[in-house]
């Protein structure tokens, strides 16, 4: 069909199987009446059988809760922790603030992307053992791709606080012998004894977990987008009770610069109206000053400036004054 058709038979109407609100009269959710047949479900289990359409257990529902608080940290140094802090401290709103940090969640190194990659690399990987490949040859095919293997490794701690308690509680729920646990702990062990010495992190247990419980990649990022939802709100909430703008201030002598030093204003004058010529405020203008990106041991808080340091537009570049 082509698009003009495709557009004109979807004008004007909404073609759903997911639901659809009936002001005054009834809310259908995936075919079924939300205020009486799914009345008793938590939001958990209202959430997922949104995403999948599926029905869970009460204990895959159990775990799927504790997947969640187990890595609900209130600490305002997380990197998707800070942008709610700093919003609380900028005294944005909350709902902006907390949608900021949800939306930088989607980082690649520590959250949903690793999601995404960790369960695809242990779908693949399990397909092809059970097509009679070798467990070595799977990595090191990942090794040579991607440099790393998503969910094994982890910066500042060689271990992961999260696994023992995930575990344990796996193994009350019968839910710790599945296929795709017992590959990423045959994954961790292969790193171990190799020259990587790669311990295995939360990513890639949790993405495990998971699989085992029937949810795709897909299904399963959607599934962990509220994940650290729970350790944002006490970060904003803290940092708006405190002075505005007092969350991580950074001191002039914390920034590395080495842009162009301070110079002296020379206007070139027009002899003829006794004003700056137009040339000469738009060189001005158009100047750049620059700061270095590059990450050094000075910083002096634990965290490195990384800011670009440029001219506001309209405004002449003045000594001694940055624009971050």
């Amino acid at each position: 069909m082509k698009k003009p058709e495709l557009l004109r038979e979807n004008a004007g109407r909404l073609k759903t199987r997911v639901g659809a609100c009936f002001p005054g009269s009834r809310a259908v959710f995936r075919g079924h009446d939300l205020h009486a047949d799914l009345k008793d479900m938590d939001w958990v289990e209202l959430y997922v059988f949104g995403i999948t359409g599926r029905r869970f257990t009460p204990e895959q529902l159990r775990l799927m809760h504790a997947l969640w608080t187990y890595t609900s940290y209130p600490d305002a140094r997380l990197w998707n922790n800070r942008v709610a802090a700093l919003a609380g401290t900028a005294r944005s709103t909350g709902n902006l603030g907390i949608a900021a940090a949800l939306a930088v969640s989607e980082s690649s190194v520590y959250g949903r992307g690793v999601d995404v990659r960790v369960g695809d690399f242990l779908r693949r990987t399990r397909q092809k053992l059970e097509a009679g490949g070798e467990l070595a040859d799977c990595v090191h095919d990942e090794l040579k791709t991607y440099r790393g293997i998503a969910g094994y490794g982890r910066p500042l701690a060689s271990g992961d606080e999260r696994i023992v308690p995930i575990m344990t509680l796996a193994g009350e729920l019968g839910l710790d012998n599945g296929p795709h646990v017992r590959l990423a702990f045959a994954v961790e062990q292969f790193l171990l004894t190799g020259r990587w010495r790669w311990k295995m992190n939360y990513a890639a247990l949790a993405a495990a977990l998971i699989a085992d419980v029937g949810l795709s990649t897909r299904e399963y990022y959607l599934y962990s987008f509220p994940a650290f939802l729970a350790g944002m709100q006490p970060c904003f909430v803290e940092a708006s009770q405190r002075p505005e703008g007092t969350l991580f201030p950074t001191s002039c002598a914390d920034i590395l610069y080495e842009g162009p030093q301070k110079r002296r204003w020379q206007a070139a004058i027009d002899s003829t109206t006794a004003k700056p010529t137009v040339d000469h405020l738009w060189n001005l203008q158009s100047s750049t000053t620059q700061l270095n990106t590059a990450p050094h041991s000075e910083a002096r808080h634990g965290y490195q400036t990384q800011h670009p340091l440029s001219p506001v537009p309209g405004q002449t570049d003045q000594p001694g004054r940055a624009h971050i």
